[in-house]
């Protein structure tokens, strides 16, 4: 194969990985790439959308595609970018050391990236790291789950994926409050990996050798709804169960009497912020913010859960 032609199936290529992946908006205009997790999740859902929308408002092409916490999709899904000719990237990655690379690769061919929802650990390759401050977030949580438990009791803890930066975060602020309270017991400690299906399995095993449980603690909220789901089939709806992301079930969970809490991060917030940011970027040659920077969660209660919509207040 000679050199024209190689680059021709290279180029060929990358138009596959960025049709098969996800949609892509053609004007003309300059592109943002958008590249989250499975839109499956609400949560990763409503950061795409947020950011989408975001970009066409201040006049920008979009394409949306998810890496599913693949890193090596990631990695196509960004070298698409720079064969499109993206001029910034959205990212909320897939990895907080696998990422770098493809961070790396974007800033070498001259695209920022403009990270939401989690880190990665590496200082000045990415223009911005936006993220919820999920230590904040989780301490609020916890301290709510101790008043609801009464300051005591066995409870159980799911834990997210253990590569996630997040997941490790969340549990340290969780334990930085319970660790602190004698009479509260953790009876397990089991990483469900943010799933749904996972935690409702868990818990059920759990259950079987300690109908004791007084309460659960999970990582996101979907793991809360399937901790809820298997204690309800097990006819112990009275166990308190506590969640994070303040996703539309879970708040709806809280409103019909489900789950009794949840901490809510402005992922719409988030997204549009690094829209904003990377449009400044582009425009004016600075952000004007720090690279990291932090937004505080909102915990929500069957006093409030009126007040929130899609990750955010109304």
């Amino acid at each position: 194969m000679n050199f024209r032609t190689l680059v021709a199936a290279l180029a060929a290529a990358s138009v596959i990985v960025m049709a098969g992946c996800g949609t892509r908006e053609s004007s003309g205009k300059k592109l943002i790439a958008i590249i989250t997790p499975s839109n499956d999740n609400p949560f990763f859902k409503a950061e795409a959308e947020t950011a989408a929308a975001e970009a066409r408002k201040l006049g920008y092409e979009t394409s949306v595609n998810s890496h599913d916490d693949d890193a090596h999709k990631q990695d196509q899904l960004v070298d698409a970018a720079i064969a499109h000719g993206a001029v910034a990237i959205i990212l909320d990655n897939a990895g907080a050391d696998s990422s770098v690379t493809a961070v790396s690769k974007a800033k070498a061919a001259g695209i920022p990236s403009f990270l939401i929802d989690r880190e990665i650990n590496a200082k000045g390759v990415a223009a911005a790291q936006i993220v919820s401050n999920n230590y904040q977030g989780a301490t609020i949580g916890a301290q709510e789950f101790v008043r609801l438990m009464g300051e005591k009791g066995d409870y159980v803890e799911l834990v997210g994926r253990e590569s996630d930066t997040n997941a490790g975060i969340r549990t340290r602020g969780f334990h930085d409050v319970l660790d602190k309270y004698d009479g509260l017991r953790l009876a397990s400690r089991q990483s469900a990996n943010w799933s749904q299906a996972e935690a409702y399995q868990k818990v059920e095993t759990i259950i079987q050798g300690n109908r004791n449980i007084k309460g659960v603690i999970a990582g996101n909220d979907t793991m809360a709804l399937g901790a809820s789901a298997a204690l309800k089939n097990a006819g112990l709806e009275k166990v308190i169960v506590v969640g994070f992301d303040g996703s539309p079930d879970a708040i709806a969970s809280i409103l019909s009497g489900g789950i009794k809490a949840t901490v809510l991060q402005p992922a719409a917030t988030i997204a549009r912020l690094a829209v904003e940011q990377a449009h400044k970027f582009l425009t004016a040659g600075s952000t004007g913010m720090p690279e990291k920077q932090a937004i505080d969660c909102e915990l929500v209660t069957p006093v409030n859960a009126g007040q929130f919509g899609l990750f955010g207040r109304k």
